[in-house]
């Protein structure tokens, strides 16, 4: 064989009890797996290569189901940020924005909106159009070689909606709304595999959940998930997390509730009040999963704090709201007293907001800086032409591990790799679940975290060989050391990799060995094959 591991202890993904085992690897798949090789003194596996894996767990590659990687994996070849975690998959395409399907203006705005969480992409080439082109894009990186690790893709419901109705808040048309039907239908035809929304940005917060349940309809029609940012996670939480379970169970569409948290002080200790309102819609036999990343501040753009009528029109509308100082009169009023539906209808505490990036050079000197004010945050919107990122210290660490401890939660960073001093849970997600919430603080077994991390994204992502140490199963696949494996990140130096993980393989090669980040480009584009209509 290509590839023997020898003595490792496998963590297979499926949750049950680990093993000590030689495992072989040959054609990018797992072709032999020998329980306890060395005490049952039988036929060792040989291959070309023999890695010693004493004292190592070996697991499936862990899964990123919320990752905003769209443009960096076309950037950067490298891509240690993910690779170096043990992640061999990412899902993007989130929270409803992102760059495919689009036409030339719709692309325009798209870059514009969400340059904080990915820059504008002027040093990219963006020359597709559909999901498709996108996808074959990603195949066909970097000289054709391809990308650091494998991805799939949402058809982001915000940016259909730019394309076909534009962003204006009012109702489709029934033509518009037909073709919104078939772009969702094309993007899944060409590999998706669901649909995403951001339902507290523009211009996705606009569609009415009729409109919704008439596009999970398509989604449920391919086999697809919905994956929605919905309407709130401050004031009305539970009701929003409400809505998106009863849409879906209307339009027969599963459900991944994204970056499913309780934020704020209204929240505070309510995780369990989530919890129930989950497993009640289990029991009653919804289809649904969440996912979370092991961290207390979330990160976002500062624009979309803004409340939605401010944002009307798409980004340069939003800029001549804010030069004009009755307009933005207002908008300080919705977010300081009122509190916006762009801050989850909780007025904005501006010492909880920290900036985290920019894209204007000449404002590099407010990056890990607070908020001191409207004034402050209105010149940052202004002179950085929206493309600020912000943590926001809004989370209670006692709801993030309740919620980690669901029957139906997978492990998803929402990392954005943009600005200058970026959340730490874009290079530090994975090993801060294995390391803190495994190791330290005991919240999840080993073998229940893996399957957190493996098997159950990949089974919400219905990917029939992957997500387990299987035979037969495609070799994406970590090797991480359980007394040392911990995020080097943090708020201070967020881009510091971690510690305790020396091997990755990507499809049965290395794309990290010996802690060190090799030249392969062994990802792909995931493309799920749609079911019969």
């Amino acid at each position: 064989m290509e590839l023997v591991i020898r003595d490792a202890e496998v963590v297979d993904g499926g949750g049950g009890p680990s093993y000590r085992a030689d495992v072989g690897v040959e054609g990018g798949r797992i072709t032999t797996i020998v329980r306890e090789a060395a005490a049952a003194g039988c036929q060792r596996p040989t291959g070309r290569r023999i890695l010693d894996a004493e004292g190592l767990v070996l697991s499936p590659g862990f899964v990123d189901m919320h990752a905003h990687s769209d443009l960096a994996l076309l950037r950067d070849p490298d891509h240690s940020a993910k690779a170096a975690q043990g992640v061999t998959l990412e899902v993007l395409g989130q929270d409803g924005l992102s760059y495919a399907p689009v036409d030339d203006r719709t692309l325009a705005e798209v870059r514009r909106a969400i340059a904080g969480w990915n820059g504008d992409g002027s040093d990219l080439d963006l020359d597709w159009r559909t999901v498709g082109e996108y996808l074959d894009r990603l195949d066909g990186a970097h000289g054709g070689r391809g990308i650091a690790v494998n991805a799939a893709y949402l058809v982001p419901q915000g940016t259909v909606r730019a394309l076909a109705v534009g962003w204006e808040d009012r109702p489709a048309t029934a033509a518009e709304l037909d073709r919104m039907r078939r772009l969702v239908a094309e993007g899944l035809e060409q590999g998706a595999v669901g649909m995403s929304s951001g339902l507290t940005y523009t211009p996705g917060m606009y569609a009415p959940d009729a409109e919704l349940t008439e596009l999970c309809r398509v989604v449920a029609e391919y086999g697809g998930y919905y994956c929605p940012h919905h309407r709130s996670y401050g004031v009305g939480a539970l009701d929003a997390y409400a809505e998106m379970i009863a849409l879906t169970r209307a339009a027969g569409c599963a459900l991944h509730l994204a970056h499913a948290t309780m934020n704020f002080g209204v929240n505070e200790g309510r995780a369990p009040e989530l919890l129930a309102l989950l497993d009640e819609a289990l029991d009653a036999g919804a289809d649904l999963s969440l996912d979370t990343y092991p961290y207390t501040p979330g990160c976002t753009t500062l624009v979309a704090l803004l409340p939605g009528w401010a944002s009307e029109g798409g980004p340069e509308a939003v800029l001549a709201r804010l030069r004009d100082d009755a307009t933005a009169e207002r908008i300080r009023h919705h977010l300081e007293e009122t509190g916006s539906d762009g801050c989850h209808g909780v007025p904005v505490d501006w010492s909880t907001i920290e900036v985290s990036g920019v894209n204007g050079p000449a404002l590099a000197g407010f990056v890990g800086r607070r908020v001191d004010g409207w004034a402050t945050a209105r010149r940052l919107l202004l002179e950085d032409r929206l493309g600020t990122t912000i943590l926001q210290h809004v989370g209670h660490e006692e709801n993030v591990r309740a919620i980690m401890r669901h029957r139906t939660h997978t492990g998803g960073s929402d990392g954005i790799l943009q600005g200058l001093k970026p959340h730490p849970r874009a290079y530090g997600t994975f090993p801060a679940y294995l390391g803190r919430y495994v190791r330290e603080l005991g919240v999840l077994s080993l073998e229940e975290c893996v399957a957190h991390l493996t098997s159950r994204p990949a089974a919400r992502l219905r990917l029939p060989d992957r997500g387990l140490v299987r035979e037969g199963y495609v070799a994406d696949l970590v090797l991480f050391d359980p007394a040392t494996v911990a995020p080097g990140a943090t708020y201070e130096h967020p881009r510091t990799l971690p510690t305790g993980i020396p091997h990755v393989l990507v499809g049965g090669r290395f794309v990290i060995e010996d802690g060190r980040r090799t030249d392969v480009l062994a990802g792909r584009a995931i493309r799920r094959t749609p079911v019969a209509r």
